[in-house]
Parts: C-alpha cells; structure tokens; sequence
C-alpha cells in the first residue's frame, strides 16, 4: 500500500522507486500483488506515460493514507514512533531545509519514513488541504488561511553578481540586465525587493533553476537576487538591506496531526 501511495504522489514507477530506495520492478511487482489481492485494477501503467490511476485506484488511495497512518499511530502506542509522513517542499528549500530535516527525524526515529514530493507553492497548498499531504515547507507568502503554520528558517535576500564585479549594492547593477528565478513566490520576493530599494529591473532571462541562474550570472549574463543559497562556483554575494523570507512548515488546520508528522516538528534541526 505504501507503494501504491508512493506511485500517486509522484507519478511514475522511477519516481517513486528512487524515493523508496528499491527498484522500479519490486514496485510494479507490488502493484500487481496488491491488485490481485483486492481483485480490482488500480493503476494504467503504460510505457512512457507514467502511471495513472483508475477510479478505484483513487479511493485505495485515500484510505490507503488513512491505514498508513493508523500503522504509524500503532507503533506508536506501542513504543516507537513509526509510520510514513508524505511532505510536500518548495523546490529550492529542499536541499538546505527538508535534507538536513529528514536526517535529523531518522536519527531520532529510525523506524520513521519520509515520501516527499517537490512542486510549486501553489500545488503544495492544494495538496495539503486536499489531504494528500501531511507537511510542506513553504516560504510564507501568499498561503491560504486554512494552513497552519510553524516557522522554521528565515533565508535573507542577496544580489548574485559575477564573481569580480564591483556591486556593493542594488543601484549599482540598476542598469544591467536582471536573470530572475521566475517561480513563484521566490519571483514575487525579488522583484518586490528591487522595488522597495528603488530599482526597476530590466529582465533578460527567466528560468525556474537555481542552478541555471547562477551559470547565467556567473557567465556575466546578468545579475539577480535571490532568497536561498546557491554554490559560490563563479559568482558573489552582496547582503541587501531587506526583510528576510521566512521559510515554515505547513499543515491543514481540517486534518488531526499524527505522531509521526508531531515527530518531525519536533524533529527540526
């Protein structure tokens, strides 16, 4: 079942196998097992397509979610906290947010697993009240009001600049051209900062790669300002005087949290 949940939340077979850390074909193995057990087709898995779900696939979902959770609450009352949390992440605070988090709950909790799926803020958010979700990580701008949250970093605006250049400031790229990470809300914050400095940027390239911006401006293509760390390879930063973004972990106000998702609020290095 775990698998079955796995292949929804992430869409294919490879996807999901390189989460569980097993191979494509013991989750397709798995697949067929489970659907002979229950004696009803659950997935439409056809070559270069992904995996779909049939209808009754959806609801083995749902309350597939339902049994892992009352797995993990078991194991708890028992003694240990066990069970899966699927956590949603903002692309760009996974790797400095959500990797150090998941080792530090492992550590406490080695019996615990963690499915987490990157997406864009919005989708995150549709997930989490549709209940498909346990946690996000989220920057905190622009969520909905059925969201708790609790914080838990802050990442401070900076200008990117080709390793060399002179910028001390903002005014001092004013009029060179912007490569903007054009994903929102990291898109919002930046251009937002530039207007509260004074500035009206002339965007040249957008893309929605951390990586891709730092290669721009580190082939002096342009400069940005950005919210998360990148590598320093070819590029500089200059502080800016601007509020940081608070980055938090989000969750439906609607849906009880279970042991494993308080575990892991607890759990934050």
């Amino acid at each position: 079942m775990s698998y079955l949940v796995a292949v929804a939340d992430h869409g294919t077979l490879a996807a999901a196998a390189s989460t569980l850390h097993v191979s494509p074909s013991a989750i397709s193995v798995a697949l067929d097992e489970l659907e002979r057990t229950l004696g009803v087709q659950l997935t439409l898995r056809r070559r270069a397509h992904g995996v779909q779900l049939t209808p009754a696939g959806r609801s083995a979902v749902t309350r597939g979610r339902r049994l892992l959770r009352d797995a993990g609450e078991l194991a708890t009352s028992l003694g240990e906290v066990a069970g899966v949390v699927s956590v949603g992440c903002y692309p760009t605070l996974a790797p400095t947010v959500l990797a150090p988090w998941i080792a530090a709950l492992r550590g406490r909790h080695p019996r615990t697993r963690v499915a987490f799926v990157e997406d864009d803020q919005d989708r995150l958010q549709r997930r989490l009240l549709d209940g498909e979700l346990d946690l996000a990580v989220l920057h905190d701008h622009g969520l909905s009001p059925d969201l708790d949250t609790e914080q838990v970093a802050a990442n401070v605006p900076y200008l990117l600049v080709r390793r060399g250049h002179p910028a001390s400031d903002l005014a001092a790229v004013a009029d060179e051209p912007m490569v903007l990470l054009d994903l929102p809300p990291s898109s919002d914050h930046a251009l937002a900062v530039c207007r509260e400095l004074g500035v009206s940027p002339r965007i040249e390239h957008r893309t929605r790669s951390t990586e891709m911006v730092r290669a721009l401006v580190a082939q002096g293509l342009g400069w940005s300002v950005l919210a998360q760390p990148v590598p320093d390879d070819g590029v500089a930063r200059v502080p800016l005087p601007a509020e940081p973004l608070p980055v938090v972990a989000a969750w439906s106000r609607a849906v009880t949290r279970s042991p494993v998702v308080l575990a892991m609020l607890a759990a934050r290095p």
